[in-house]
């Protein structure tokens, strides 16, 4: 299936899915925002994690994160347990649920980008629309789903916000990188990044300064997150 990226983003599914709320937090996060303000790159059993998504909102209402999104590799199934989790926990606890955070959806999709292989993060996009289905079967696409451009446009159609991820991590130089990606039209790249996993996570100083200038070049969002593979929230690993 070969996505029109010609296409506009369906707006209906962006006010449904908070699209505004999410986009005005990315234009606020810094290099203190992460992790315990907000955490948008984590996994869970559900892909190659280690937590289950009710044990990762457990942490979060204890860490204290205002907001967060569970990507895990071409599933939402992880986030839909946590939604659901977090929606009981705040039935039950009504006198807390000032500490509930916000929980938004949220992918990670394989993509070819330049004839490289990299990352696309997916946020705050309808888990049921149609054009979406094709990446969030458990496994990558291939063809020209697997197209960088139509990973965009399928995130954007569903009413979300695509971010490339980790972008000093492949084997193109994020100049290169973030350059294409910003001509396909995506929307922000994830800027703040702990590359040598540092205990406690920390975003790396020297790539965090590079892909802030590049952002800011492109009209970028910026975006932050542990890539919590582990158990702990505050790490990586």
């Amino acid at each position: 299936m070969s996505i029109n990226i010609a296409l506009a983003p369906d707006l209906t599914n962006r006010v449904a899915n908070n699209y505004s709320q999410i986009k005005q937090i990315f234009e606020t996060i810094d290099a203190h925002s992460c992790p315990y303000s907000y955490n948008f790159h984590m996994h869970t059993v559900h892909s190659d994690g280690q937590l289950k998504p009710e044990s990762l909102i457990e942490q979060a209402i204890v860490i204290g994160l205002k907001g967060l999104a569970i990507t895990d590799h071409h599933s939402v199934a992880g986030y839909q347990v946590a939604k659901s989790w977090l929606e009981n926990w705040k039935s039950t606890n009504g006198e807390c649920e000032g500490l509930a955070p916000s929980l938004w959806s949220g992918v990670e999709i394989n993509a070819n980008l330049i004839n490289i292989e990299v990352h696309i993060l997916g946020y705050g996009f309808n888990p049921e629309h149609p054009v979406l289905q094709p990446y969030l079967t458990g496994k990558a696409t291939k063809g020209q789903e697997y197209q960088a451009d139509n990973v965009i446009a399928a995130i954007q159609q569903a009413g979300g916000l695509a971010v490339l991820a980790h972008p000093c991590r492949y084997k193109r130089s994020a100049t290169d990188l973030i350059k294409a990606a910003a001509k396909l039209g995506i929307d922000g790249v994830e800027t703040y990044y702990g590359y040598t996993h540092t205990k406690p996570w920390s975003p790396s100083p020297k790539q965090t300064e590079q892909v802030k200038k590049l952002s800011a070049t492109y009209g970028l969002l910026n975006t932050c997150g542990t890539d919590t593979h582990g158990k702990n929230l505050l790490v990586r690993l």
